[in-house]
């Protein structure tokens, strides 16, 4: 059994933004020398996630309007005037959070004869939704 476990380091300096970790990922399954496993793909901080979908700008804008339409930030802390409990710690994240559970933590990806097995329109992506400041990626790879 092969194994690799590597970081990405992030550092978006917007406090929201999708960025393409997909070459990255195919980089390191290259270096691996796994022809046949899995590769585990996880954003390492709670503000933050990892997903699979289109390279469309079009359908990332939209996930910027959606996201905001259900969690919207507001650094308030009052309920009653759409501020959060949790910005009551002297935070102003608590939407990034939240964003982060309906987009996910992880993405886990097959590797078929050493290269990621994906669908012809599938891409990987980091979002981040509290960023200016250093964030990790784990990628972690098993197999033959």
């Amino acid at each position: 059994m092969k194994t690799l476990t590597k970081e990405l380091w992030m550092d978006v300096p917007e406090r929201r933004g999708i960025v393409s970790i997909h070459r990255d990922v195919e980089q390191l399954v290259l270096e691996s020398g796994v022809q046949d496993g899995l590769v585990l793909v996880n954003a390492m901080h709670i503000t933050a996630s990892v997903f699979i979908n289109d390279n469309e700008s079009g359908l990332h804008a939209d996930y910027e309007r959606w996201l905001e339409y259900l969690v919207p930030f507001n650094p308030g802390t009052e309920p009653a005037t759409g501020g959060y409990l949790h910005n009551r710690t002297g935070e102003d994240n608590a939407d990034a959070h939240h964003k982060r559970q309906i987009m996910g933590r992880e993405v886990v990806v097959a590797i078929t004869d050493g290269e990621l097995h994906l669908g012809p329109w599938e891409h990987i992506f980091y979002y981040e939704f509290d960023g200016r400041r250093r964030k990790r990626i784990l990628v972690k790879i098993i197999g033959e």
